[in-house]
């Protein structure tokens, strides 16, 4: 069976917004090698839109720094799932779901391949009551935003999680990826 890793870059202070933190080289380095066992992304549309198209022009442009074209090249290989009910186009990788995104992960998990990676903030709560995600992989950085969206809203669980930590990676950088199993 395939595992379901949630996988997200996290402010200090509990934020999720990409656009206020910036990854360091080796910080990059690091995502490309958490998608070596990857073959499949699950997004929600705000962060599949996030990432695309700007991903898929830097690993056909060869536009960023060396770490950034590596993590281009490798994330744009990866199918892609997006579940939306209002994005009408789609890369040529990635299928569209309109319904369903809990029982739809569940099946895939089931099928033959490599692990899924799933990263929307607004799925969490509902794949964390159907018992979906296997694995949590929190990159903390070294910033206070002060706003934007949590990781959690607040009564957004039905009951607490409770998770082992099973690796702490630190970077030169002040960044922290933090790996988390289900207990």
């Amino acid at each position: 069976m395939r595992k379901v890793k949630f996988g997200i870059n996290i402010s200090l202070d509990g934020y999720c917004d990409h656009t206020a933190m910036s990854p360091s080289e080796e910080l990059l380095d690091y995502f490309t090698g958490t998608m070596h066992d990857v073959d499949l992304v699950f997004f929600g549309r705000v962060m599949y839109e996030l990432m695309f198209p700007y991903w898929a022009d830097v690993a056909r442009d060869q536009s960023g720094s060396p770490a950034e074209n590596r993590f281009a090249e490798r994330f744009t290989d990866i199918n892609k799932i997006v579940v939306s009910r209002s994005l009408q186009h789609a890369r040529e990788d990635t299928r569209i779901i309109r319904e369903n995104p809990v029982a739809e992960l569940l099946k895939l998990k089931q099928q033959a391949g490599k692990n899924i990676t799933m990263d929307s903030v607004s799925m969490l709560p509902e794949m964390i009551a159907a018992d979906v995600i296997d694995e949590f992989n929190l990159v903390v950085h070294p910033v206070i935003v002060g706003q934007g969206r949590p990781l959690l809203a607040a009564g957004s669980l039905q009951q607490k999680l409770n998770l082992k930590l099973v690796d702490t990676i630190p970077f030169k950088s002040g960044h922290v990826a933090l790996h988390y199993v289900r207990e």
